[in-house]
């Protein structure tokens, strides 16, 4: 920013999109060739960047890419990934590649079910279990009501459970709810704002109420895949196959006993999976919340994959997460990258892209852990980031 100007702005959020450019450019000494790089659009519109966000200016864009190989219960599929990291797309396809020796990946997940909580202050004596047991199902049909179009669809609020916190003295109700398709963030808070007033007027009367809001560790909406991978998937010039799953299988052991690696293992393993969510237009920065809290769900922080040696000597994977993920509502039915995006993908459900998407990971993880434990991580990486740096080098002459 240009000494002495502000960035108090006020009204700023109120002027259209060209003369939001015009203004930060005059405080930030921008030329037009960097106010044109902000001041772009891409595939959406100026409109829809306004919708999306408060004082958009433009877009930020992203390379797309494809991932091929992907072999999921016996289907092609390709992967669309946006990210700006170099050898996260190679990684993806060859880990994919991998786990086709073993007929690709396998999967599951529940329905999904998200977790809204509503917090009441209420002391430990306070009879909250007998007094929510009678309630319970009063509790779930009032949030029901209203939400007609959602429970014709399967969808709709489904159970209450309840736990208590002694140290802030808080009572806290979980509201379980079937999305459907969508990710459903806004239905979750809906319905928790509409039970939190008959909670307040009703079942603890003269209580104060505490937050209303949605859980990002999603623990009943989880997906889950795997892979068999045989040795002859791995042998190279350097290492028989069944040396590299040793290899693996140490690596992976690493992570789970260390901290510090652990962090960076799992790091990887998000490499494939936030690419797919920002392609479909899906909020990666809640599916990164859940899946590291659900790492600590032991009260240990550990690696997100699971990596084991069968007794055939094959290697056996895993990645089991939340997932909450969907295909209607919001960016993902907006965005036009997004559609396209998941049209790539087969048009799959909420449940399907949830599969989909840990496979991705499981495939990230596989292909970085290989790489870790045969010829090293920088080999290959460096030889893709070559590119980078010769642009760089162009630029800079």
């Amino acid at each position: 920013m240009v000494e002495g100007r502000s960035s108090r702005l006020p009204g700023f959020y109120a002027l259209p999109a060209n003369e939001r450019i015009k203004v930060s450019a005059k405080i930030s000494n921008l030329n037009d060739d960097e106010k044109e790089a902000i001041h772009q659009y891409g595939a959406i519109s100026a409109e829809l960047a306004d919708t999306f966000i408060e004082n958009a200016v433009g877009t930020y864009s992203l390379p797309l890419g494809i991932a091929t190989n992907f072999l999921i219960n016996e289907k092609d599929v390709l992967i669309p990934m946006a990210v700006e990291e170099s050898s996260v797309l190679a990684a993806a396809s060859h880990g994919a590649k991998l786990a086709r020796y073993g007929h690709g990946f396998h999967t599951s997940s529940s329905d999904p079910i998200m977790t809204g909580q509503v917090q009441i202050f209420v002391s430990p004596d306070t009879p909250f279990d007998e007094i929510l047991t009678r309630n319970k199902q009063m509790i779930i049909d009032y949030a029901n009501v209203g939400q007609d179009r959602l429970i014709n669809r399967g969808g709709g609020a489904q159970d209450l459970s309840w736990y208590y916190i002694p140290e802030i003295e808080s009572l806290v109700l979980s509201l379980h709810i079937h999305t459907c398709d969508a990710m459903g963030a806004n239905i979750v808070n809906t319905m928790c704002e509409k039970v939190s007033l008959l909670v307040a007027k009703e079942i603890f009367p003269g209580r104060d109420l505490g937050l209303r809001i949605l859980s990002n560790l999603t623990d009943r909406r989880i997906a889950k895949a795997t892979c068999h991978i045989p040795p002859e998937a791995f042998k190279s010039k350097q290492f028989s196959g069944q040396e590299v799953i040793e290899r693996i299988y140490r690596a992976w052991q690493f992570a789970y006993y260390d901290i510090y690696r652990a962090s960076t293992h799992n790091k990887g393993v998000m490499n494939g999976i936030d690419p797919v969510l920002i392609a479909t237009g899906n909020d990666w920065r809640a599916i990164e919340a859940g899946a590291h809290a659900y790492c600590c769900k032991d009260g240990v922080y550990r690696p997100m994959t699971k990596w084991s040696i069968t007794p055939k000597g094959n290697l056996y994977g895993e990645l089991e997460l939340p997932m909450a993920v969907g295909t209607v509502g919001g960016v993902t039915k907006l965005h036009p990258t997004a559609q396209a995006a998941l049209k790539l993908l087969g048009k799959p459900n909420a449940r399907e892209l949830a599969e989909i998407i840990c496979c991705v990971g499981l495939a990230q993880n596989l292909s970085a852990l290989r790489a870790l434990a045969s010829e090293g991580i920088q080999q290959g990486h460096m030889a893709l980031h070559e590119k980078n740096l010769d642009l760089l080098k162009k630029i800079n002459q």
